[in-house]
């Protein structure tokens, strides 16, 4: 199994929604999250701040999966994207120590 990174920026339209309507949206995302956790999927998911520890409008999602494509797959499913709340972009990552090992 290889790992891979999600990056993802808040598109305008989702900055331009209420709060509570974002909220919405957010929960749906972590429970799409656990629901692949809860299904074997090796995956870890969490929001960027600035120096002030302010959210920074995207995040990042690092998981495992066989391929390329079936990461692919996997993120098309993700309601931010299904939603186009987000751009995105996918990265295979190779890593080289530490714990997360391939």
């Amino acid at each position: 199994m290889a790992w891979f990174i999600k990056q993802e920026i808040f598109t305008d339209a989702l900055t331009a929604l209420p709060v509570e309507e974002r909220r919405v949206h957010l929960s749906d995302h972590r429970q799409w999250v656990e629901t692949q956790r809860s299904s074997g999927v090796r995956m870890a998911s969490g929001f960027l701040v600035d120096g002030e520890h302010k959210p920074g409008g995207g995040g990042l999602l690092l998981f495992e999966a066989p391929s390329y494509a079936s990461a692919l797959e996997l993120i098309r499913q993700d309601p931010m994207i299904c939603r186009d709340l987000v751009t995105w972009s996918l990265h295979e990552w190779v890593p080289v120590s530490g714990e997360l090992q391939a």
